[in-house]
């Protein structure tokens, strides 16, 4: 028989999958898709996807072993990511002068994109109540927030969202994992804001 027609077929136990999937992400450094993943372990994204699941919650539960990383899940990706308690080991083993902690006006206006989402620079401008065009320039060059389109208003500005970079940066697989904010609205009533995801509109070329 061909050599080539006898490829051997691979079955990975669960352990063995963890395991698999746990020397990928270390030695790539950057999210893997459960596709990617998927092929190496023979099985679907859809499977690869509850796999990693199932390994998250083994893996960062802290019983056993003490690990200084997570495993971060994405809806199509998942990645290891540093502790952010050992923030200063990792910079002082690896000579890291600047914490590169973003500004108080940057994690304003970021966590405005991220509860109201998709959303314009004049919308951010109005809720804090000063101009915003360096913050978000600063956020978008670093990846935090991106464009997703164009308001269907005059003048056709913008719209915002967060992006995977942001969910990493924060450790969370998604945005309904972020926290509800208390705020008081103008009757002086304390509530709570979840992120709020406005329908996208069909993407354009954005400016």
């Amino acid at each position: 028989m061909d050599k080539n027609l006898e490829e051997e077929i691979v079955f990975y136990t669960p352990e063995q999958q963890f395991a698999v999937i746990e020397a990928c992400l270390f030695a790539a450094g950057h999210p893997l898709s459960y596709e990617k993943l998927g092929e190496v372990l023979r099985i679907t994204p859809g499977e690869c996807a509850d796999v990693v699941e199932k390994m998250a919650s083994l893996y960062n539960s802290g019983d056993g072993f003490p690990r200084g990383v997570i495993l971060v899940r994405f809806p199509d990706s998942c990645q290891l990511c540093t502790k952010e308690i050992y923030s200063t080991e990792i910079r002082q083993a690896l000579g890291i002068r600047r914490g590169g902690h973003l500004s108080q006006s940057l994690l304003e206006v970021l966590a405005i994109v991220a509860y109201n989402q998709p959303s314009t620079r004049a919308f951010v401008d109005a809720v804090r109540g000063v101009d915003s065009s360096y913050a978000v320039g600063a956020l978008l060059e670093k990846n935090l927030i991106e464009p997703c389109g164009k308001l269907d208003a005059p003048g056709r500005p913008t719209l915002y969202r967060t992006t995977t970079d942001f969910l990493r940066v924060f450790g969370i697989a998604s945005l309904n994992e972020l926290p509800a904010v208390r705020v008081k609205n103008d009757a002086g009533e304390t509530v709570e804001i979840t992120p709020e995801h406005k329908p996208e509109p069909d993407p354009t070329p954005a400016e």
